[in-house]
């Protein structure tokens, strides 16, 4: 069972996010919250797996929320869903620690696909998002030297994470543990210094 939070401000759209996560067996809402502050207290006593998360909220903004789970919460799966398609509002989620990006126009499928997706270890963003988000990252040179800091074992496994390879799929076909792959992300992680498997992909095609 896949465990879900919503953070959302509008009680219609957060109603409707939590339907859409009921509409499969596998996945459970946990729990749903009208702003940051109410999320930052419930979201650890709940433990979610992922976190479905509004970027435009009142007072603390859904991006300085995420960040905030993430730093209490490492492992915590954060999508962010909101209207907004402009690169800087992605590109600083993403920075703050999301995983992916959903806009609310999307339909019911897409989000439980995103969710699933992100469990295994995926970069749920659409084709559009991405290029947007490419273009906010260009930073070849810097990216390059980053790179060369890479072991031969780090930029192998860095290169299947941007096959979309889930851990578990990575540690299979390299022969090696999960807990091997996880460590050797963290490296990874320092070494380009970003903070999700999101950023870490993007600095490797941009480089």
């Amino acid at each position: 069972m896949i465990r879900v939070a919503i953070v959302e401000d509008n009680k219609i759209m957060r109603e409707s996010l939590a339907d859409y996560v009921q509409t499969d067996s596998e996945l459970s809402c946990v729990c749903a919250c009208a702003t940051a502050e109410e999320a930052l207290r419930e979201v650890p006593k709940h433990l979610p797996d992922v976190v479905l998360m509004d970027i435009h909220l009142p007072n603390l903004s859904g991006i300085e929320c995420t960040a905030r789970l993430k730093k209490a919460l490492p492992h915590l799966l954060i999508i962010m869903v909101t209207i907004y398609e402009d690169a800087d509002r992605i590109s600083k989620a993403l920075r703050a620690g999301a995983c992916g990006y959903l806009l609310k126009r999307s339909n019911p499928d897409q989000f439980v696909a995103a969710i699933r997706e992100a469990r295994l270890g995926g970069v749920p963003l659409t084709r559009e998002i991405a290029q947007r988000v490419i273009g906010a990252f260009r930073e070849p040179v810097v990216a390059s030297a980053q790179l060369e800091t890479l072991s031969p074992r780090e930029r192998g496994i860095l290169e299947l994470l941007a096959q979309g390879l889930a851990n578990k799929e990575i540690a299979d076909r390299l022969g090696i543990s999960d807990g091997t792959i996880r460590w050797h992300l963290r490296h990874v992680y320092n070494k380009l210094q970003v903070r999700s498997r999101t950023e870490a992909v993007l600095k490797f095609r941009q480089g």
